[in-house]
């Protein structure tokens, strides 16, 4: 900065590392220059330290309800360095924003157990930063080695060694060393003793998912195996004469059959059903309930009672009855639900599995010398792909990372990424996508993108964003779920409260209670009944598992959803905005006719142009340049592609007029000079505003070729009119029909383009759409958008992404439409891989079908506590004599939240629609 004449230097960037020698140079240098110049003591000058934040993703366990959910989120929140965060009930995730410098990841995970839950870091956004597992990591003398290899090893900052998980956490110069390197030297500096390989975050999900599985299902075979006996007990054994007498007999001063029962229960209890008390204490800790506060109430009450009543019958000769095997049947009932969930939970992630299990586990490596000679192939891990490589790709064989073919030829099955079916053919420059499946030859393919870079992961990762979201309807499950246990509780009380008041001033006959019980335990199985069979999962679920199932289903049809809240906008979408050219066009723009209006030559009029075009990158000037192009060297250039590519680049400079002060007018045109005189090409209001007269003639061929749907590019010289070109880029050919179909759908079409009236009126006759909105310069393009919502109406943008972009992004729904390599998202709310205007319908029709099953998913939700409370509470009890026994609540309630997931999985039976069918819909 300058001062008074003084270059001020500050010492804080970086001045003080630099030795006194070099620190005087710089001094004398800028002295020299004309200045006066002083070093800064980094004490004098405070500077604010920019505060790099991370993203990363946990694993979280334990969750049941949208309670824990919002438990987890707002204990996240409040720790200090934490920016946002976002839990997922249906993925078991956390997305977590925070600044590594004020809390660590290990800090983050502690804070998560600390409130009652499981938590392991899966993986962040830290570029330089790698988890490695490490093979044959057996003995401190293997530690010891990894350490010297490690220290000596150039580019790595720090590193951290978990020999328990036998993992090496390397935090590393991207600039210095390559994460290839770093696996090669670990196994060279071992002599083959040590095998480094890189932690796929998604095969370690998976693992976990597995483990969880598994986990609940030997709790459920323990929780079985010691509850069976106790269910026999009671139900078989005293219709067995032999084993009703064995059962009768005295230990002390119990009953054998009251004594096995309380061991075989209380190990059920506080056991197994460890989990449901840890889970419990620590959500009431931190001030919240779940579902877990409701089944250690219910089986805690049972529970006890049931050995207060042991206990009194043991002392006092009387034995009143005994409920062990309610607790021990509904802690099996509830934990069988639990394990069906897992499964059914693991079913709803299905493709981003898919998506993943698309990535090859190895690359071949071609490798070469210092003259690029091949010289060998090595089989590499495909994760350690670094940009530049050069990978060989074997027929059948699935290409290892996003790249250009340098060598071959072959045909490519991209339809698990673009969706299409018919193969690609692929030859020299040719791009590839990672994940696809070479067919046919041999390819040699130099890696651009590797890593999160590919498109794959881009596709993941939007998938993973989709179903960590929340869509806005998920707040009616927060609000209810925040509310439901103090209410379900509050409503037990009052249950036993009613029926024991009830029996005990003689309101129903005595023949109501069975001779061995009384009234109180009449009452307390009605309560417990009521707190076992309310469900505050079923809500919980009803929205996230929904999400998840249609996300991957768009994903598998190339609609690439970014959240819940798009995906729940765009089911009440009243218009759809159509960008014209590359959206209902192919954009494929073709010169169709030239036609000179003075006395040039029409090949120095075509070189006129093209040198005019030459700077600009619009569709519509490539469609110019190579009209003129081939004009003047068509039948003169080798056959072969590349000769062609090779041989235009050599003659484009020879064969163009030098272009000066070039520059291009937003929505119009360009304008340049060229051998000194004034050159305009573009449109009427181009060439009319800079004083040119359109004569008669060529004004009737412009309105004759924009009558046609084309548009007209005119063309002025030195200030003189002479001559235009007429341009037309052909419709999709799915557009007429789509357009047709979204109005039997109820929405509005409506065209929006920058090009003349004349052309938009004949392009959207073609299509079908009433509205068109024309002569739109870019800028103005989120006006239309907004001039639309003025009335409250939901309205969705499609475009190409990068010029539409300000428009997608003032959309209530943006979709970006595109090629499956070059999607826009940053402005977009949807991404359509394919690039064909069929997926608007598709993303409409799915949104639709996916909160249809969410509706119906909370209303089953909400019914079934609306029916299953007062049934338990024994509403019908004086009408039927129907009386629900706890454990029978508690298997109603166990499978009420595997319901809610299997009717979300019905979504993954969802088949996009066909446009024959859509135009049969009619709005009702």
């Amino acid at each position: 900065m300058f001062s008074g004449g003084r270059q001020v230097l500050n010492s804080t960037l970086g001045w003080g590392k630099l030795q006194n020698n070099m620190v005087e140079d710089i001094v004398e240098a800028i002295e020299d220059a004309g200045f006066e110049a002083e070093i800064i003591p980094d004490s004098a000058v405070s500077q604010p330290k920019s505060q790099k934040t991370l993203s990363a993703q946990f694993r979280i366990g334990g969750m049941t309800c949208a309670n824990c959910v919002n438990s987890v989120e707002g204990i996240l929140k409040k720790l200090p360095g934490v920016k946002g965060a976002v839990v997922a009930l249906a993925t078991s995730l956390g997305e977590v924003e925070y600044v590594p410098s004020a809390i660590s990841k290990d800090e983050i995970v502690q804070a998560i157990e600390d409130a009652g839950f499981e938590a392991a870091f899966l993986q962040s956004s830290e570029q330089d930063k790698i988890l490695l597992g490490v093979i044959g990591l057996h003995t401190e003398r293997d530690v010891e080695v990894l350490h010297d290899i490690l220290k000596k090893m150039d580019g790595l900052r720090q590193f951290d060694v978990n020999t328990v998980l036998s993992e090496v956490e390397i935090v590393f110069d991207p600039e210095a060393v390559g994460l290839r390197s770093i696996v090669d030297t670990i196994e060279m500096g071992s002599n083959g003793r040590l095998k480094a390989h890189v932690q796929n975050p998604y095969t370690r999900g998976a693992s976990n998912d597995a483990q969880e599985a598994s986990k609940m299902l030997n709790l459920l075979c323990s929780s079985l195996f010691l509850s069976i006996p106790v269910f026999f007990i009671r139900m078989v054994c005293p219709s067995i004469p032999f084993l009703s007498t064995l059962l009768s007999m005295h230990c002390g001063p119990f009953l054998m059959g009251d004594l096995l029962k309380w061991i075989l229960v209380s190990i059920v209890q506080f056991v197994v059903g460890k989990r449901f008390y840890v889970a419990a204490y620590r959500a009431l800790k931190h001030g919240s309930t779940n579902m877990d506060v409701l089944v250690v109430l219910g089986t805690t009450a049972s529970y006890l009672y049931s050995v207060c009543a042991l206990l009194y019958g043991a002392f006092t000769g009387f034995r009143p009855p005994v409920y062990f095997e309610t607790s021990a049947m509904i802690i099996t009932f509830v934990l069988f639900g639990k394990y069906l969930e897992v499964l059914a939970k693991g079913k709803t992630s299905d493709a981003i599995k898919k998506l993943v299990e698309l990535v090859p586990s190895t690359a071949l490596l071609v490798l070469k010398d210092k003259e690029g000679k091949h010289v060998g192939e090595r089989e590499i891990d495909a994760l350690l792909v670094q940009p530049g490589d050069v990978l060989k790709v074997l027929p059948g064989s699935k290409v290892p990372a996003d790249g250009v073919v340098v060598w071959g030829t072959s045909h490519v099955n991209e339809s698990m990424i673009t969706g299409e079916s018919a193969p690609v053919p692929k030859e020299v420059s040719s791009v590839v996508i990672g994940g696809t499946i070479n067919l046919h030859g041999i390819l040699h393919i130099q890696a651009t993108k590797v890593g999160s870079g590919t498109v794959l992961s881009q596709i993941i990762s939007l998938v993973e964003t989709a179903q960590m979201s929340k869509a806005p309807i998920q707040k009616f499950a927060d609000y209810v779920a925040s509310i439901f246990v103090p209410i379900v509780i509050t409503l037990s009380i009052v249950t036993f409260s009613v029926w024991f008041l009830c029996g005990w001033l003689g309101a129903y006959p005595n023949s109501w209670v069975s001779e061995n019980s009384n009234c109180f335990v009449f009452s307390l199985m009605f309560a417990i009944s009521v707190v076992v069979i309310a469900c505050p999962c079923a809500l919980g679920l009803a929205t996230p598992t929904a999400v998840m199932v249609a996300t991957g289903i768009g994903a598998n049809h190339g609609v690439l959803v970014k959240g819940g809240d798009a995906l729940e906008r765009v089911q009440n979408v009243n218009y759809v905005v159509f960008d014209k050219t590359g959206t209902l066009t192919q954009g494929k723009a073709v010169v169709t006719t030239a036609k000179v209006f003075s006395g040039m030559d029409l090949g120095d009029f075509l070189t006129l142009v093209a040198s005019a075009e030459a700077s600009s990158e619009h569709p519509l000037a490539k469609a110019v340049s190579d009209y003129a192009f081939h004009f003047h060297f068509f039948g003169k250039l080798p056959s072969s592609k590349d000769g062609i590519e090779q041989r235009k680049d050599e003659v484009l400079s020879q064969w163009l007029h030098e272009a000066e002060d070039f520059s291009a007018v937003p929505g119009k045109g360009v304008q340049c000079s060229i051998n000194g005189k004034h050159v305009l090409v573009g449109n009427r209001t181009l060439i009319t505003e800079n004083g040119v007269t359109i004569p008669p003639e060529a004004e009737n061929f412009l309105v004759d070729l924009e009558s046609n749907a084309k548009t007209g590019i005119l063309v002025a010289y030195d200030g003189d009119f002479v001559g235009l070109m007429g341009i037309t880029d052909p419709l999709k050919r799915e557009a007429a029909v789509v357009v047709e179909g979204l109005k039997k759908l109820g929405v509005h079409p409506v065209m929006l383009t920058g090009d003349n009236w004349r052309t938009a009126q004949a392009v959207a006759k073609e299509v079908g759409i009433e509205d068109v909105r024309a002569e739109v310069m870019p800028a103005g393009k989120a006006d239309v958008v907004r001039s639309l919502q003025k009335d409250g109406s939901i309205v969705a943008m499609v475009g190409d992404g990068i010029n539409d972009s300000p428009a997608l992004a003032a959309a209530d729904v943006g979709m970006a439409i595109g090629g499956g390599t070059d999607i826009a998202i940053e402005a977009a709310d949807y991404v359509l891989v394919r690039n064909n205007l069929e997926d608007v319908i598709t993303a409409i029709d799915l949104s639709r079908k996916t909160f249809s099953r969410i509706r119906w998913n909370y209303f089953f939700a909400m019914a079934y506590n609306v029916v299953a409370i007062p049934v338990a509470a024994g509403a019908l009890f004086p009408f039927t004599g129907l009386q629900m026994p706890p454990w029978l609540a508690g298997a109603c309630m166990a499978f009420s939240s595997v319901s809610v997931v299997c009717s979300s999985l019905l979504l993954r039976r969802y088949r996009k629609p066909r446009l024959t069918t859509v135009l049969q819909i009619t709005v009702e």
